[in-house]
């Protein structure tokens, strides 16, 4: 127990992977300016990222590994992430029209979006079991959620300060990322 809780707390606020590995930042800046696009977001890729977490553990495990043909690793993580982002993009278009059209392109970008990728690899590449595999891409999930949550919060309210004219927009969220990442790097001795 006490290893799928530091599993937890190392995914979420050590080694977050948006603001201390940086996967992940092209939907990070992308879908951020409203905080009702990043809870969108955020759920899609939670449940992408946790789902390929597991898949992509058994596949290794019992067909790459069985079969001794890691070096496919990466095209079949990939073709497992984009079949996840497919079922995803299906389901937030029928059920939720207006966050689908205001995720945009940004939706199907899970497809390529690093941090999901990268959960999946190293997850692998820590040895991880099946329990402790869930738990880090729920982890992984969960930070990039909260990243991503918070610098859509800072950027609603950053849209109604006095920002000096050439940081508006994009420079200034960039400013923002990098103090939630320092402020995020003093979680480092928690795990």
């Amino acid at each position: 127990m006490s290893t799928i809780f530091k599993i937890l707390v190392s995914t979420i606020f050590v080694n977050n992977y948006v603001l201390s590995k940086f996967l992940g930042i092209c939907p990070f800046f992308g879908v951020s300016s409203k905080t009702e696009t990043a809870t969108g977001m955020g759920l899609a890729v939670t449940f992408v990222m946790v789902l390929s977490s597991i898949i992509t553990w058994a596949l290794n495990k019992y067909v790459l590994v069985y079969f001794d043909i890691e070096y496919l690793r990466t095209i079949v993580f990939i073709l497992v992430i984009a079949s996840l982002v497919q079922l995803v993009e299906m389901a937030i278009k029928k059920m939720a029209p207006a966050l689908y059209s205001a995720m945009g392109v940004f939706l199907p970008l899970i497809t390529t979006n690093c941090a999901v990728l990268g959960v999946a690899v190293l997850n692998v590449e820590e040895g991880y079991g099946p329990i402790e595999t869930i738990f880090s891409g729920l982890g992984a999930a969960i930070g990039f959620f909260i990243a991503l949550y918070l610098l859509a919060a800072l950027r609603e309210r950053l849209e109604l300060a006095d920002v000096p004219k050439a940081l508006e927009g994009i420079p200034i969220a960039l400013i923002s990322a990098g103090l939630m990442a320092i402020a995020f790097s003093g979680f480092a001795g928690m795990a």
